[in-house]
């Protein structure tokens, strides 16, 4: 005879292994792409995740410190991410498919999320060095960022509107952040570019452990490069010894996810951001000068549609 009260136990363990992959399937993943984890994106990146993990239900979150720029955008292209950082500048060469700058087709998946904080162009270098204009750089040894990271792509922007090229330094090098730092605290560089948003921890590093100069870029070098870049200031005391504000240049950052990403998740995402930004900025100070009435001036790429219906509901598109 059949044992009906163990064949109920087999249906009923039967029915709950058939509905775990559909639980778990249901369950949404968001991996943010940041930059090094001395950068100002990984802080940034870091705050996202817990605020998406905190309001947006049924989400697991994960920040992921990758190269910055040019490899979140081609790790969203495939699909490895929901959110990343990108510099305007990169956005537009990865939406043309520019080979040079590390893109080797068109990156078509790409959808915009919104504008956010300008990255300040900040070359510094130790008072040892002597370099005290950036024609003082010929000759010297200066790290422009992970090679066609974000930041060394906007390091050759730089030099060619100064008329100069890497050719003219005495050495160059292509690190992240922190370890550009650890070799001009050991007397092993000169200088460092970076690209990053105001007060960014490894230069606040730098400043703290040697006499420091930041570097002034002309406000005419923005002219020539014309779009994203504009003339900025990096105000005085933004970093230990820093007496006098110093004009330099500056290229909006963007969030970026893909076409793959669902429209409710872009929508959340991008409506959380910005009802948040009282927590972002806690995580760095830089989320201070993020602002929706222009998180859409010179988006690159297409938006999300789910971004689109958050700044429709908020009277941002019409």
């Amino acid at each position: 005879m059949i044992n009906f009260k163990s064949a109920l136990r087999g249906c009923a363990l039967a029915t709950t292994l058939a509905a775990v992959p559909f639980a778990v399937q249901a369950q949404e993943f968001i991996n943010v792409l940041t930059g090094g984890t001395s950068g100002v994106y990984y802080p940034l990146g870091a705050g996202l995740a817990n605020i998406y993990g905190e309001k947006i239900d049924g989400v697991r979150t994960q920040v992921q410190s990758t190269k910055a720029s040019v490899e979140n955008l081609n790790l969203l292209q495939d699909g490895r991410g929901e959110l990343g950082f990108a510099l305007g500048d990169s956005v537009a060469m990865a939406w043309e498919g520019n080979a040079d700058a590390g893109f080797a087709q068109k990156l078509d998946k790409l959808r915009g999320i919104a504008a956010i904080y300008p990255n300040y162009i900040q070359i510094v270098a130790s008072t040892d060095s002597g370099i005290t204009e950036f024609s003082g750089l010929a000759g010297k040894s200066l790290s422009v960022g992970a090679p066609a990271s974000g930041t060394e792509l906007n390091a050759r922007a730089i030099f060619g509107a100064m008329d100069m090229s890497y050719e003219d330094l005495g050495k160059i090098e292509y690190l992240p952040f922190a370890e550009s730092v650890e070799l001009i605290k050991n007397r092993q560089l000169d200088g460092t570019l970076q690209s990053a948003g105001l007060g960014v921890a490894s230069i606040r590093d730098l400043a703290s452990s040697v006499p420091i100069t930041v570097v002034a870029i002309p406000g005419d070098v923005a002219e020539k490069l014309g779009a994203p870049y504009v003339a900025a200031t990096i105000p005085a005391g933004t970093y230990d010894g820093q007496e006098a504000d110093v004009p330099t240049v500056a290229v909006s950052n963007f969030l970026v996810s893909h076409e793959g990403v669902s429209d409710e998740i872009a929508y959340q995402m991008t409506k959380q951001l910005f009802e948040n930004l009282d927590t972002l900025v806690a995580a760095h100070q830089a989320a201070a000068q993020i602002d929706m009435a222009k998180a859409l001036e010179g988006m690159p790429i297409p938006l999300h549609p789910g971004a689109e219906r958050y700044y429709r509901e908020m009277g941002i598109l019409k």
